[in-house]
């Protein structure tokens, strides 16, 4: 019998696949419990729809996150703060900064995605990667400048 998951099943398959399975399991398992429905005319029609909504939302997604980053790699964000000899700072410029003084200039960024291997701790300027999408990476620049 052919069914199409509307969950994962462990060792049978994933949501949205169709596949062959026993007569007794889908009708006395799959089915009753809502893990899967058979795969007729009608709810392969309605599976084909949801997969190209969700491509045409992904798609969608990937648009949004290429414009960001073209807006975000044309802005550089400043940081004003105390700094001892050598250009070395009292303290640091953390991901979570970054994050603040992102949303200030109206980008919602969440801390989590800026790839900041280690905390800024010198003057100057920094390039920061932001991974807004699995396949879009922006890279911001970050200034910090000797607060006098």
């Amino acid at each position: 019998m052919k069914v199409i998951f509307m969950q994962d099943v462990k060792g049978k398959g994933k949501k949205g696949e169709v596949k062959n399975v026993s007569e007794g399991y889908a009708r006395n398992y799959l089915l009753p419990n809502s893990l899967a429905k058979e795969a007729t005319k009608g709810n392969m029609k309605v599976l084909e729809q949801k997969k190209k909504s969700k491509e045409k939302q992904a798609e969608e997604e990937h648009q949004q996150a290429v414009e960001l980053k073209n807006e975000l790699e044309q802005l550089t964000v400043e940081f004003t703060t105390k700094a001892g000899e050598g250009g070395r700072l009292f303290g640091s410029i953390t991901s979570k900064q970054i994050a603040e003084e992102l949303k200030k200039k109206k980008y919602k960024v969440d801390k989590r995605k800026i790839e900041l291997s280690d905390p800024i701790r010198s003057l100057g300027y920094t390039n920061v990667p932001i991974k807004l999408h699995p396949e879009v990476t922006a890279t911001i620049k970050v200034q910090v400048k000797e607060q006098k």
